[in-house]
Parts: C-alpha cells; structure tokens; sequence
C-alpha cells in the first residue's frame, strides 16, 4: 500500500471533504470506493474510479496532479540493491558453500576496493580471512543463525563490528540447495550470508586508551600498595613467619589490605593485618598511613587494645568516609599465648600440633574510624609447635556463600597445612581458590612457633627470681645473674656486662618501685634479655645526671651497654624494665 492509497483511509478530512462537495460526482465515488471494502481489490488496498476521475482524486487527497502521485520513494518502491548502496556502513553479499560474491556496495568497495563477483571469498576478499570471518561463515551458512564479531582489526589499523546474516538465494543464483524453512539450514549449495561491516575505529582506540590508562592507573596502585608493605619481614628468636599478598585480577582495582610484623624487644612481638575498604590508590594510601601509625604506636609498648583505640581515632582523622578492620596482637615468648585486640577484623585461627583449629572469637569491635568505642583484649594459647593465621576477608569471602563458610573452609585447610610458614601461606591459597584473576585482594600472615628439641632446645633457656626487697636483694640479683650466665657458657665479658645490667635495673626498681619485684634472664640463639618487673606503673626514663647527683645514672649505664632497652606497663598495674644484648655468632 502506497502513501496515497494508505492516507486515503484515515478518518476525518478526506471523507468531510468528499461530504462537503456533493456536486463532485466523481469525488462521490471515489468517496464511496474508499469505504466500501468491496469497491476495490480483495485486499481493499486499490482504489477503484475511473480514469476521468484520478485527476479530482488526487487532487482532493494530495493537492497534486495525478501525474506527480510517484513522488518520494517509498520502503517498497525500493530495490535492496538501491538500499544497501546508500548505507555508509560495509556491505557485501556472498552466496553458496564457497561463498562467492554477489554483491558489494560503493562504502565496502572504498575501504577494500573492488571485488569480482563471482570470485570466491577466499581468493578476492583477504580482509574476510584477517578479520578471521571466514569459519564463521561457514558455521553461519550451516546454522542458519546470526553471528556478530566485535572490534576485529585489519592489517591497514581500521577496526569493524562484522555480523554475518543468512540469507536465502538471491533470486537469478542457482538454488539447487535451497530448502524451505525461510532461509535456515539451507543445504551445502543453496543461500547466503549477508556480511554488515561498522567501522569502529574510533571507538576502539578510545576503548584502548582507556584500558591502557585504567591499566597504569591500577600499576600505579599495585606499586605503591606493594611499597608500603614490608619489603623483608622481621623474624623474631621464637617465631617463625611468612606472608603473601595478592592483589585482585586485572578487572578489580587494588585493595588496601596490609600485614605487618613489629619486634617489640624482650622477645616480644607485635602481629598486625587490616584491610581498607575501597579500591585504587586511595585507599592504599590510606593503608600506608595507618601502617605507619600501628608501628609507632608499637614503639609504645601498649595492650594491644589500647593501640587500637589509638588508631581508632586517627582513621576518622585520615578519611571518615574510609572503613578500615584491623587486628593486632602481641605474643609473649614467656607466656606462650597471643594478646590480641580486632576491630571489625576476621577472627585469627590457631593450629594446635595434632591438627585442631582453634578460633579467636571475642572480643571483637566495629571497624575503625567509627568512634565510640571502647575496645577490649582477649587471648588465644600459642603453645610451641602451633600456627595462627592472620588474614584479610579476600581469602575466605565469595559473592555466592556466607562468609561464615568461608573461614569454614579455611580451617579445614588449614587443619591439614604443614610444613615451613611460606608453604602453608601457599596452601591456603591455593586451597581456597585463590588464582590471579580473583576478584578481591588477599593478605595472609603465618605465624608458627616451633617445638624445638635437641640441640637447637639448648640454645633457648629461661630463669627467674623473686625479690622481696631489703639489702640483701642487690647482692642476691647480682649472684643469682652471675651464676645463670656462667652456666649458659657465655664469654666472661658478656657476663659481666650482664650481671651489671641485671644489678643496675633491679638497683632501680629497689629504689623507685613497689614490690613484688622479679628478676628475669631469657636467652636465645641470638640474645640475652634481661628484664626486672615491679608493682609500680611509674615508667623510667633516661635523663643526665649531673657530677654532685648520687641517682639517676642507672637507666643511663644499661642504655649504654646494652644493645637495646625498654619498659612497658604491665597488666594490673606494673612495669616491665629490659634490656638486650645481641650473642656473639
């Protein structure tokens, strides 16, 4: 149905006109024939009037002259050849199992010349082989389906979007293949495939740009999460360590998750891993900033409670709109547990040597930079021979299953885990399913403390005295010293600088502390500790005593002497004086 003839139908102006001029006979019939469904063809599409009449018709109906009624080309006044010639995008039509030309417009023909029609794609059209479209074709041609490739580049640098339509013979082709089901599955002879080329260009080399500048951007976050970590992980007398971080796939933007591992001194050591929430180079500089802030609270020496409220209020100062988990936890070689305080943090998970796993469940706080809050320690045994792990929730967190299942299943890995702290780190990695295009950053810390036996136990020695005050405690603390350290076999000059130390800190504590007070020598197989322990939470400091002064040179002589010293408040109320000396290799 041509315009003339479908505008002829519509209500209103046409019929009032007719209505209006019933003097035009012609226009009355015409009139008629267009509202009575019999007047024209079986479709009721063809006007049905005279010849006289065409010129009122088209007069009334298009304010032309009958013999302009062609005017603009309509969809069905147009040829397919006509069509495709006029689109700007690639067109080309080929026919038949070998696939031979039968068609290309003018735009395929500027951007890859001519084509022979006839010749087989194979041999005139190279650009279809770069593009990799011929076994697609053929798939096309057998499937009776459309196929799409998208961005494929050609030698010359251009890109297309190609789609590959079937199509059935064009009419004057052979057809000794064709079938009738409406162009599909036409045979190893019959139809075609339509190929419809976009150039893409443009949008491919902004599509690169971009990945290559989201794929810098993601280096620079890896590089600087990777440089604010540990480039060697400290390894304290009694522990052995090992740590692995893997940021997320290439798709993820990196993470700010972190670990760390601070020796406190007197064999004690501080285990720390958090996590930033957020992505790119935010938040790893967020992370660098409260990493440096947990090891110079450290340097404190503080329950490991009283570090996270430090830190607490320092990540609402750094970015309140960035959530940060962390744990922190102190071992004690002399007690033999973990001291541990978690904000919003994973709970540890302890490996006993028969394989059972223990979880470090309260006390547990909200995330920092909350406020509010007032966090509290709890503690886990770490007997000798046991692994705790610390990590951050890319470990065990999947979009499809409850976290809960997650850490589930990092114990039961790790209850099977053997092996040095680097080999369980693996492990669990693996174990968990862990691979290089996951979608989130990992951070795993593997803390073991080894059952020493044999010769490698002789090497690590502990003895203690109590003091209950008077004069005779100094002469008391100074023979007790000589005679451990003679008896662990050390040079005579390295006694006699620890029993001097040993007698200037109990000499200190005699005078400015409050009993009960304890002498302790720790050795290891790389250093003497000695510690005094008072009722006291007064902590001593080093200052110069002048020549008339008869105190105040005791902390100075040990600071001297020793490698290393420090003090630290107690829990219920005391203080902890020590000092280090590193053994001779």
């Amino acid at each position: 149905m041509n315009f003339t003839r479908w505008s002829a139908r519509l209500p209103g102006t046409r019929r009032a006109a007719a209505r209006d001029d019933r003097s035009s006979v012609p226009a009355a019939r015409a009139e008629y024939a267009r509202s009575e469904p019999g007047a024209g063809s079986a479709d009721g599409d063809t006007l049905k009037a005279s010849p006289g009449a065409s010129a009122d018709i088209s007069q009334e109906t298009t304010g032309r002259p009958a013999d302009q009624l062609s005017g603009p080309a309509l969809l069905e006044d147009l040829s397919a050849r006509e069509i495709l010639g006029r689109l700007p995008a690639l067109v080309a039509l080929v026919h038949g199992p070998d696939h031979r030309i039968a068609y290309v417009n003018d735009a395929y023909a500027a951007a890859f010349g001519p084509r022979p029609t006839g010749a087989t794609a194979a041999e005139a059209m190279p650009e279809l082989d770069e593009l990799s479209l011929l076994p697609l074709m053929d798939q096309v041609l057998r499937s009776g389906t459309p196929r799409t490739v998208k961005s494929r580049k050609v030698r010359s640098g251009n890109s297309y979007t190609v789609t590959c339509t079937p199509v059935a013979t064009p009419a004057g082709l052979p057809a000794s293949g064709r079938t009738k089901n409406n162009g599909r599955n036409q045979g190893s002879d019959g139809g075609g495939v339509l190929l419809y080329a976009a150039d893409v260009t443009d949008h491919a080399e902004a599509a690169e740009r971009l990945r290559t500048s989201e794929r810098r951007h993601r280096e620079t976050a890896v590089t600087l999460q990777r440089s604010l970590l540990p480039q060697e992980l400290e390894q304290p007398d009694d522990l052995r360590i090992a740590a692995t971080y893997q940021p997320g796939g290439t798709d993820a933007a990196v993470g700010g998750d972190w670990y760390d591992v601070i020796t406190l001194g007197a064999g004690r050591t501080a285990l720390v891993i958090g996590d930033v929430m957020g992505r790119g180079v935010r938040a790893a500089a967020v992370m660098g900033q409260l990493r440096t802030a947990v090891r110079a609270y450290a340097r404190l020496d503080l329950p490991p409670h009283e570090v996270l409220q430090l830190l607490d209020g320092l990540a609402a100062e750094i970015d309140a709109s960035q959530i940060a988990t962390c744990a922190y936890a102190v071992h004690d070689p002399n007690e033999g547990r973990l001291v541990y305080a978690s904000a919003g943090h994973l709970p540890i998970l302890v490996r006993d040597q028969d394989g059972t796993v223990h979880r470090a469940e309260d006390p547990t706080g909200p995330p920092l930079g909350t406020g509010g809050w007032i966090h509290t320690s709890g503690t886990i045994a770490l007997p000798p021979g046991s692994t705790a792990v610390l990590y951050t929730d890319g470990l065990v967190e999947r979009r499809s299953e409850d976290i809960d299942e997650g850490v589930a299943a990092l114990e039961r890995a790790l209850s099977g885990a053997n092996g040095a702290p680097q080999v369980v780190c693996d492990r669990l990695i693996r174990s968990l399913g862990v691979t290089a295009e996951h979608d989130d950053d990992v951070a795993v810390l593997v803390v073991q403390h080894p059952a020493r036996t044999g010769t490698n136990a002789e090497l690590f020695h502990n003895a203690s005295l109590d003091l209950l005050g008077g004069i005779e405690a100094a002469p008391r603390a100074r023979a007790f010293a000589t005679g451990v350290l003679t008896s662990w076999r050390f040079p005579v000059e390295l006694c006699d600088l620890g029993v001097l130390a040993a007698s200037e800190l109990v000499a200190n504590s005699l005078q400015h502390g409050i009993p009960p007070t304890r002498l302790g020598l720790r050795r290891t197989d790389r250093r003497l500790i000695i510690e005094v322990t008072d009722g006291d939470d007064h902590l001593p400091r080093r200052r110069r005593a002048e020549p008339a002064d008869e105190s105040g040179r005791g902390i100075s002589i040990v600071a001297t002497i020793a490698s290393s010293w420090g003090s630290r408040r107690t829990p219920g109320g005391g203080k902890a004086v020590w000092c280090e000396f590193a053994l001779p290799r």
